[in-house]
């Protein structure tokens, strides 16, 4: 089930998976607490099992209003389930609502086909990301397809 989670709740999949264990106060990300960012889960029997924080964020200016998707996260035990795919597509259906013209994020290369098999295009050189590793810049449109 999808819910709507509290920022320190996504801290412990942050740490696990994108941050090679750092300390949760290592994890925070700036803006995990502004009004207008939202973070999901996927939670299954009581435990998160995949996390996704979208931030407001117009890194297209001349395209309209943007929303980022951040620490895109899933447990290790529980990758290929859906339910990464199942946070995007949800948190897609909640931006529409809001009239958001487009989503896009810096994913990770190795998840680069993840996000173009859920309609992300990029036109951007692969880039890194000191620490963290390769990325990609990644957008899908929303506007085109209310």
């Amino acid at each position: 089930m999808i819910k709507f989670i509290l920022p320190e709740e996504v801290l412990p999949l942050r740490s696990l998976v994108l941050r090679n264990g750092k300390p949760f106060d290592q994890c925070v990300f700036a803006g995990d607490v502004a009004y207008d960012t939202f973070h999901l889960g996927y939670v299954e029997h009581d435990k998160i099992k995949s996390i996704a924080t979208f931030m407001r964020n117009d890194f297209f200016p001349d395209e309209g209003e943007g929303y980022q998707l951040r620490g895109m996260a899933t447990h290790p035990d529980e990758g290929g389930k859906g339910y990464g795919a199942a946070l995007i597509n949800f948190a897609i259906e909640y931006l529409k609502e809001y009239r958001t013209d487009y989503l896009w994020c810096n994913a990770r290369s190795t998840a680069a086909s993840f996000y173009k098999k859920l309609g992300f295009t990029t036109d951007a050189p692969e880039f890194d990301i000191p620490g963290i590793g390769f990325h990609y810049e990644m957008k899908l449109n929303l506007k085109y397809n209310n």
